[in-house]
């Protein structure tokens, strides 16, 4: 029986079966063999930003579901319904109850 060497090994290069190969490649640049994958994305170009706003009720209803999730009541699916008619309300009424939200969050020292 041969004992085992780390010598033994051809290359230093990794190969994951898993990866999904369709033929482009994911990678902005080729990874070659031993190279460190972890690397900085290049800053957003701000031509490719979509021209896209959103309506008063999208940026509400984003904002409710932030402060559910962060007050530590994450929005479940059937919750939908009822955070459409929420985010349907005046402003000053989601406002109000973002806060309400943003105050029932326990404090890191309370915890």
């Amino acid at each position: 029986m041969t004992p085992w060497s780390h010598e033994s090994l051809s290359t230093c290069a990794v190969v994951d079966p898993y990866a999904a190969h369709h033929g482009d490649h994911a990678w902005s640049t080729p990874a070659q063999s031993c190279d460190d994958l972890d690397y900085f994305l290049p800053p957003p170009n701000p031509a490719h930003r979509l021209d896209y706003a959103l309506t008063p009720h999208d940026e509400q209803r984003l904002a409710l579901h932030a402060a559910l999730t962060v007050a530590g009541i994450p929005p479940m699916p059937e919750d939908r319904a009822v955070i459409e008619q929420l985010s349907a309300l005046p402003t000053d009424v989601n406002n109000t109850l973002q806060r309400w939200l943003h105050h029932a969050h326990p404090s890191p020292s309370v915890i």
